[in-house]
């Protein structure tokens, strides 16, 4: 990869005070902001889909992602796969991505004030109501959407047919 393109990549990845100030920034522009989370421990087409679909919402997506204590905490012991630097690289290398931030805690919600979307997304295992900061959003006239879960497309599928358990 050329230098220009790496640094492009990096560029996207983000703490939390420096996504508040490209927050303001984008908004200072007139662009709407798509908030999502998660672990993205392998990425797979599940993954991407809804990324490309969740950033047709709005005009920037940020993409909060579990540090990987968190991720042992939801997943167990066993993950992440790749840790939260390859995973955050991945992720800020998409055309559909305009920026990363990690968080260390159980959720989100510090992420989420900080970014007050106009959007709040997850993917379709989870009901509007049980998705975090979603009162917050909407209090603040924002919309938050369960995006359609592909079938068939998971990590654990994946660590599992590695494994030798699933065909």
């Amino acid at each position: 990869m050329s230098k220009n393109i790496i640094q492009k990549i990096n560029a996207k990845i983000l703490d939390c005070a420096a996504m508040k100030i490209r927050v303001a920034n984008w908004r200072s522009q007139g662009y709407s902001i798509v908030f999502t989370n998660g672990c993205f421990d392998l990425l797979h087409k599940g993954h991407i889909s809804y990324l490309a679909e969740a950033a047709e919402l709005g005009d920037k997506l940020i993409i909060g992602v579990n540090a990987d204590a968190s991720v042992q905490e939801l997943k167990g012991m066993d993950r992440p796969i790749k840790n939260l630097e390859n995973r955050q690289f991945i992720l800020a290398s998409l055309e559909s991505v305009d920026a990363v931030v990690a968080f260390e805690e159980e959720t989100p919600i510090k992420l989420i004030e900080k970014a007050m979307p106009d959007f709040l997304v997850k993917g379709g295992d989870w009901q509007p109501d049980q998705i975090v900061g979603s009162e917050l959003v909407l209090q603040n006239g924002g919309e938050v959407i369960s995006l359609p879960f592909i079938e068939g497309h998971s990590t654990t599928n994946i660590i599992e047919k590695i494994m030798g358990r699933k065909k």
